[in-house]
């Protein structure tokens, strides 16, 4: 498995193809709420590939100086089950830390919560809709013993 993370355009392509896969086809959201104002080209994604093919991939963007924002992570509907979502939190954790941020906090479809939970996150907020899906805040400390 291949990782790639930055902002090059061939990066951002990969990374819009498989949320267009997962958000876009398999969970019906509008393409005008999946690509937004936060896909800027220099903003950048980690994606992680099987040989030519991007499995899984996540947005990186911050809140503010001291707060990772990890967003859009998404793995391809062949590759779940495998870790892999698991993996592209951990390392996107792990740049956030090396830049200096010390908190972690997600929108975490209500569905993936116990994902979330199993990797250290918890809850900080009541159950609200995100383009049309009910969600939670979830937070996580960022240590260098992650």
């Amino acid at each position: 498995m291949r990782e790639i993370f930055g902002s090059e355009p061939a990066t951002q392509a990969s990374a819009f193809y498989l949320r267009y896969q997962v958000f876009v086809l398999e969970q019906g959201i509008s393409p005008e709420l999946e690509f937004d104002a936060l896909d800027t080209p220099d903003r950048r994604y980690i994606v992680l590939f099987d040989g030519n093919i991007p499995v899984a991939t996540a947005r990186f963007q911050t809140i503010h100086n001291t707060i990772l924002n990890p967003d859009r992570l998404c793995v391809a509907r062949s590759f779940r089950q495998q870790g892999l979502g698991k993996k592209l939190l951990s390392k996107l954790e792990k740049l956030g830390l090396a830049e200096g941020y010390e908190t972690s906090l997600l929108s975490a479809e209500v569905s993936a919560q116990i994902f979330y939970e199993k990797s250290g996150y918890h809850v900080v907020s009541d159950i609200f809709k995100e383009d049309g899906i009910p969600c939670v805040k979830m937070q996580k400390a960022l240590t260098a013993d992650e």
